[in-house]
């Protein structure tokens, strides 16, 4: 869509965000689109195995597989697999959401305030009003509050599956919102568990930590062009230093996947003016996100979602106790009502407030749909879940389920609004395309007239 200046003499309009256009950021994030579809369909699978095998007669085997214990006890990492996936697989998903939420503060949608204030509070808007609804319900509970910030997360490969597939006609502006809002919450749900879900600090391993960073950093930095060509350079030589990170960050008792986010960040974005610039071509985080990122969503993810996912329900009585549960009450009110509530309230409190304003292309109807999405937490809500109330317990058994039900609830509630509004979409197309083709055998001339 093509953005004009307004005539000479007439009031400024208001800057649209997210406004659809033919430039290189809107072809990455459609490509990370497309990625994050198929890693999406993995995510599920992996997760249905998980389920289904816990509730079989073999149950007893999945669980030992889960909680088989193996790594160096003298560093600190005899880990069993769960934990391995949670705390060192899930280290490359933040690795990447740390490229992705450094890039789009550099050279994003988020790099100017007009563009990112929208999403950034939509974001704060679904994160706040879903816990406030979490505790309001599980108020009573002492032990059950510490689960505030299990519905506050998005889940970005599976809510961006669900519209690749339902809405493939809808506007790119609004798939972009979505990719944004979802940077926005990976943000705030590493804060949230780098500072509530950190009980000790062991301040000399943390402190440890600083020496092998910054030697990545300055490698990263110094010499960008040299691990953009050679790919087994950054497997040779950073790969080992980010995970001597890893583990001193994993010993220092702050959760290692933050660990992934720092090295993300550390990673420069823009190519250098002696490789050429901007204009020469993807800087070296462009780059490292197209080599890790099917690692991330091929194997790393689905294999955390393995592991955590894999819950006992105990058939329908089961299913029925677990749904009765504040913890899952607490949980699917907060996703499926609490965020798409959030997400619209705040979006529609800023555009009124301030200069900015959503994109023309999009409809409040489309945000809607997208806001429904949101409530799929999934991947970081059972982190959350699993640090909240620890691997086995009752309430966490009854979170999984929550977050299972409240996913799959979300994503349908999601379809039954943009599924009509595809179709919409599609048919203006189609008119467009007739209009055009009308048009041109009109100005064609006959053979008489050439």
């Amino acid at each position: 869509m093509t953005q004009h200046s307004p005539p000479a003499g007439t009031p400024d309009t208001k800057p649209g965000l997210f406004a659809a256009d033919r430039s290189a950021e809107s072809s990455r994030l459609g490509e990370i689109l497309r990625k994050e579809t198929v890693g999406g369909v993995i995510l599920v699978v992996a997760a249905a195995i998980a389920v289904i095998w816990a509730n079989t007669p073999f149950a007893d085997s999945y669980f030992a597989l889960r909680d088989f214990e193996i790594g160096p006890e003298a560093l600190h990492l005899h880990l069993s697999l769960g934990q391995w996936a949670s705390d060192g697989l899930l280290a490359i998903f933040f690795f990447l959401v740390g490229l992705e939420l450094k890039r789009e503060f550099v050279a994003g949608e988020l790099r100017q305030f007009s563009k990112a204030i929208v999403p950034v509070s939509a974001a704060v808007g679904g994160v706040i009003v879903p816990a406030l609804i979490y505790l309001a319900i599980n108020l009573a509970d002492p032990e059950a509050i510490t689960g505030w910030a299990i519905p506050t997360a998005t889940d970005i490969a599976f809510a961006v599956a669900v519209l690749a597939i339902v809405g493939s006609r809808l506007p790119s502006a609004l798939r972009i919102f979505l990719l944004t809002l979802a940077v926005v919450d990976d943000l705030i749900a590493i804060a949230i568990i780098a500072f509530v879900y950190t009980s000790e600090i062991q301040f000399v391993p943390l402190l440890l930590a600083l020496l092998p960073l910054a030697l990545y950093t300055v490698l990263a930095q110094r010499f960008r062009r040299f691990f953009g060509r050679h790919q087994a350079a950054a497997w040779l030589i950073l790969l080992p230093i980010a995970v001597a990170v890893w583990a001193l960050i994993h010993a220092s008792g702050i959760h290692a996947t933050i660990a992934g986010v720092l090295l993300g960040f550390a990673i420069p974005v823009i190519r250098s003016k002696a490789s050429g610039g901007p204009e020469a071509g993807p800087g070296l985080s462009e780059i490292f996100e197209h080599r890790f990122r099917p690692i991330s969503t091929g194997f790393a993810v689905p294999v955390f979602a393995f592991f955590a996912a894999g819950v006992t329900i105990g058939g329908l009585d089961g299913f029925t106790t677990a749904l009765s549960s504040p913890v899952t009450i607490g949980i699917v009110a907060a996703l499926v009502l609490g965020k798409p509530v959030g997400i619209l309230l705040t979006t529609w409190v800023t555009t009124r407030a301030t200069r900015a304003q959503l994109d023309p292309s999009i409809r409040w109807i489309d945000l809607t749909g997208v806001a429904l999405l949101g409530g799929i937490g999934f991947t970081v809500s059972l982190l959350v879940a699993e640090l909240s109330f620890g691997i086995g317990s009752v309430h966490d058994d009854d979170a999984k389920v929550a977050i299972l039900v409240a996913s799959v609830l979300a994503a349908l509630l999601a379809t039954v609004v943009l599924r009509p509004r595809n179709r919409h979409y599609a048919k203006a197309e189609l008119a467009e395309a007739d209009a055009y083709g009308r048009a041109d055998d009109r100005t064609d001339p006959g053979p008489s007239e050439r």
